[in-house]
Order: C-alpha cells, then structure tokens, then sequence
C-alpha cells in the first residue's frame, strides 16, 4: 500500500440509502439489478479497502429490509434506520460520520428525495459529498435526471462506480486490486 491509494481512501465514507425491498419493487427491473451490481461493488470494495459504510433504511416497518441481494455485503456497514428523508437530519447517522473522513460517497434510493436532501445537507454541513450516478435511482427516469442535474449544480460532484473504487485502489496492484478488477468486469 501505497501513500497515494490511502490518501484517497482514507478521506471516504461509503453512504448506501434506502436500497429497500418494497422500494425496489416499484422501479424498473433493469435498472434496478444494475443499482443493486454498483451497489455490491461499493460494498465490497469499502470493505476490501477499509472505507466505513453506513446503510441506511427508511421506515423498515413499511418499506422492508435492505434487498436481500445486497445482504452478504453488509457485515461491515452500519445499519440505520430513519423516518426523515434527509440521513443527515439523523442524530445516529449524524453520530457514525467521522471528523476525518470529509469525503461522503452516495448510492441508493430514491435519487431525487433521500440522495438529493442528503446529499445537500452533508454538503452545507462542510462535507464533500459524491454522489455515484450509476448507483442511485428514481421510479421516474426524470426524476433522476432532475436531482442530478441539481446536485451539479449545487456543486456536488457527480461519479460513477468505477470511477469511485479506482479512485479509492489508487495503484494497480496487490490482491485488493485483483479483486475489484474481477468484480468491475
């Protein structure tokens, strides 16, 4: 391990937002399987680079569990659950962020309600916020584009998964970068 790939990673946290059951039976079934892929990517590239991720779920009781997909991805993530649309509104979400990691990395659900007012509010609490484009959506395909094209132009930097995971890795080499390579293709 390099300087440089600890330097990008040790700055992270991985954020996973509502990727619930009842929720992602109400999006389109393609773009669904290919979130919850970059969403399996994040998660196990955070774990494999020790980046902390924390995965939210909005109103369990209604909405379900995390898919069950993305179950054996989870050992290492903290698990809250909340009612406000906003993580940050959150006292325990608010509680697992670390002073010394600025960085916030976003996926989830839905793009423009619980992504967007997240990532606003990390943003005007002084966090740089990413939000990964190809690993949140809407129901609508407009709604999406809506909130991302808000977030760009509220200066939050829009990425992609792989984008995020090589940046995180920082060098090509060693087995961590072996196994995100596999999982990428």
């Amino acid at each position: 391990m390099t300087a440089t790939d600890l330097a990008a990673r040790a700055l992270s946290q991985l954020v996973i937002i509502d990727v619930q059951e009842k929720l992602a039976a109400a999006m389109d079934q393609d773009a669904m399987a290919a979130l919850a892929r970059d969403c399996n990517i994040l998660l196990q590239a955070s774990r494999l680079l020790e980046v902390p991720a924390i995965v939210t779920e909005q109103y369990p009781k209604g909405l379900g569990n995390t898919i069950s997909s993305l179950q054996d991805s989870l050992e290492h993530a903290c698990r809250i659950e909340k009612t406000a649309f906003s993580c940050h509104a959150v006292p325990a979400f608010r509680a697992q962020l670390h002073a010394d990691r600025p960085q916030l990395v976003l996926a989830g659900m839905e793009a423009h309600i619980c992504v967007l007012q997240t990532a606003l509010q990390l943003q005007q609490h002084g966090c740089q916020v990413i939000v990964v484009e190809d690993a949140v959506l809407s129901r609508n395909p407009a709604n999406k584009a809506n909130a991302l094209l808000r977030l760009r132009q509220a200066g939050v930097i829009v990425s992609n998964t792989e984008s995020v995971v090589f940046e995180w890795l920082g060098v090509a080499e060693g087995e961590a970068f072996k196994a995100i390579s596999r999982m990428v293709k």
